[in-house]
């Protein structure tokens, strides 16, 4: 089994239904255990800034599937919950990226682990350094919080108060 960290995140209608549903599908997937989950942090958009704030948060999970298949399930996932897509760094219905996945590295047109900007964005390092903040960066070789401390970023991350997806965490943790 593999530790792998999922980033996720919705700015289109009732983010927070688009995020469970999501959610709920990625628990249903029997390859799939999930482990922990961040809270969700209304964030500013990167890249195209004008459109809604997203919701975004991070899990971990448990998994035996390749990272191509990951990749592969999390891009249905994606479409199952209802994403249309549109441009890049568009709204989105919902969005999932795989962040890190145990200490791999790769390189393939279609997929980049870790993620190729993660380090460059307080949306995905504020919730997965409150789940894993002494997780080892592969590339960088070191730690999530201290990633997150030198990062220089000035968008908007806010913890949302009004949003709690701890229901879908299993009642024991297997770390």
């Amino acid at each position: 089994m593999h530790l792998a960290y999922i980033g996720f995140g919705s700015n289109i209608g009732d983010r927070f239904a688009y995020i469970q549903n999501a959610i709920q599908v990625l628990v249903e997937v029997e390859e799939i255990t999930l482990q922990k989950i961040s809270s969700l942090y209304e964030t500013a958009p990167v890249g195209n800034e004008a459109q809604a704030k997203f919701l975004n948060g991070v899990v971990a999970i448990k998994t035996c599937l390749s990272p191509h298949t990951l990749l592969h399930t999390l891009k249905q996932i994606e479409t199952d919950v209802g994403r249309q897509h549109r441009i890049r760094w568009g709204p989105r219905e919902i969005d999932m990226d795989i962040l890190i996945y145990g200490d791999i590295c790769l390189q393939a047109p279609d997929l980049i682990i870790p993620h190729p900007e993660m380090h460059l964005r307080h949306f995905v390092l504020i919730p997965l350094a409150e789940i894993a903040p002494d997780v080892v960066h592969p590339v960088f070789n070191e730690t999530i919080q201290t990633t997150l401390e030198r990062l220089e970023d000035d968008k908007s991350v806010v913890k949302s108060e009004d949003h709690d997806l701890s229901c879908y965490l299993p009642s024991y943790s297997e770390t």
